[in-house]
């Protein structure tokens, strides 16, 4: 099965693939979606404001995914358009799902961005920062478990959010083994710091 990359979809942005997912159901309105998304925490998963939200939906529908179902207006306020997926919105929905499944793509988080440069700071400075940084991990850690014990769904629709524990665990894992690490490595770290304290 041939799936299409990222770099070629008319579409890329991630949002753009949270809205075709949500006019799977029905034809909405951007603020309708915008409300649901955030009712249903998936603003814990994509980046979003109400005006990216529009902005998607306008690319979405140049591109031919989605399309006018109607518009409506209500008194004096300005006209309403729900918009409705299409065949082709449909088929590219699928399609970016198999691709975003079966395929790892190369990420770019900060704290990886932060670990290529760590050296610039004192080794006793990153060992209280990283101890800060357990302590952050473990209240998200607790705040995701909450989520999934408190939450009145079926685990198909908690998968995230089991996603996001384990990576989180397996984060304060590596921050574990990095502080002991730290200690052996203290001396020639700490001298390249010399003169700086």
């Amino acid at each position: 099965m041939e799936v299409v990359v990222a770099s070629q979809r008319k579409v890329g942005n991630l949002l753009g693939l949270a809205v075709l997912g949500y006019l799977v159901r029905e034809p909405m309105h951007p603020y309708e979606l915008g409300r649901l998304l955030k009712a249903h925490g998936e603003d814990r998963s994509i980046k979003f404001t109400h005006g990216s939200l529009y902005m998607v939906f306008g690319q979405l529908a140049k591109a031919g995914f989605i399309a006018e179902h109607e518009t409506s207006r209500e008194g004096q306020r300005p006209e309403r358009t729900v918009y409705a997926l299409t065949d082709a919105g449909r088929a590219e929905l699928k399609d970016w799902m198999r691709e975003l499944v079966a395929e790892p793509g190369h990420e770019y988080p900060r704290f990886v961005a932060a670990l290529s440069m760590i050296s610039a700071l004192h080794p006793d400075e990153v060992a209280a920062l990283l101890r800060d940084r357990l302590d952050a991990l473990a209240r998200r850690v607790g705040e995701a478990e909450a989520i999934v014990a408190g939450a009145d769904a079926h685990p198909l629709f908690l998968v995230e959010e089991e996603y996001r524990i384990a990576l989180l665990n397996a984060e304060v894992a590596f921050v574990r083994r990095f502080l002991e690490r730290i200690e052996g490595w203290r001396p020639q770290w700490a001298a390249f710091h010399e003169g700086e304290r």
